[in-house]
């Protein structure tokens, strides 16, 4: 039995993957939550073989989510499925120890396959990740800047492009205010941008944000 945490802030969603998989004689939901500090909580209890989490969510992203879930539990399968398409988000996060990336618009059965194929210890790759992957190792010049950065910066990037401070960047991260500030400066020269304004307009552009 593969016991699955379903992490995502629409109730209608969660209910909807619950019911979907507990159809399933070889899957469990054994634990929900709506954000990514919930997700955390429900890593610690432990009671997980795979955890299922959306993106986008209040008070953390799933991105955050994903770096402290690594930081604690780093063999814990963490299947994405998100409303964002695949080339905007699944090479970076597969990077950053995703197991798989899914587009919320896949059929079902591609649920059941993921959760399977990343249980057994093994990446889930679809095939239009496939091929951006194969693009990134054939002409890698031609990555774009935001796939250039490290996990913090990354990380980073994103909570400046939403207008976050750096004051309250530093307080949630539990870093210094200074050790934010450089990694703001590393994303600035990496990206080749001048202001946070210029992040906001290259996540909407690049559809990193909503």
């Amino acid at each position: 039995m593969i016991r699955v945490a379903i992490v995502d802030d629409h109730a209608i969603v969660r209910a909807g993957l619950r019911q979907y998989l507990s159809d399933q004689v070889d899957l469990k939901v054994t634990g929900e939550a709506a954000n990514g500090r919930e997700a955390l909580e429900l890593v610690r209890k432990g009671d997980i073989d795979v955890m299922v989490m959306d993106l986008s969510m209040p008070d953390q992203s799933g991105v955050d989510a994903l770096a402290a879930i690594k930081a604690r539990a780093p063999e814990l399968p963490v299947l994405i499925l998100s409303g964002f398409p695949e080339e905007h988000y699944a090479t970076t996060l597969l990077r950053q120890g995703a197991s798989g990336y899914l587009n919320k618009e896949c059929d079902p059965e591609e649920i059941l396959k993921a959760i399977r194929t990343v249980h057994r210890g093994r990446k889930y790759i679809t095939a239009g990740v496939a091929e951006l992957l194969a693009d990134g190792l054939a002409g890698g010049g031609d990555k774009p800047p935001h796939e250039q950065l490290s996990e913090r910066e990354f990380q980073v990037f994103l909570r400046l492009a939403k207008g976050e401070t750096i004051g309250h960047m530093a307080d949630s991260m539990s870093l210094s205010v200074k050790t934010v500030s450089t990694y703001r400066t590393r994303v600035m020269e990496k990206m080749k941008l001048e202001s946070n304004s210029d992040l906001t307009y290259y996540a909407l552009k690049n559809g990193l944000i909503q």
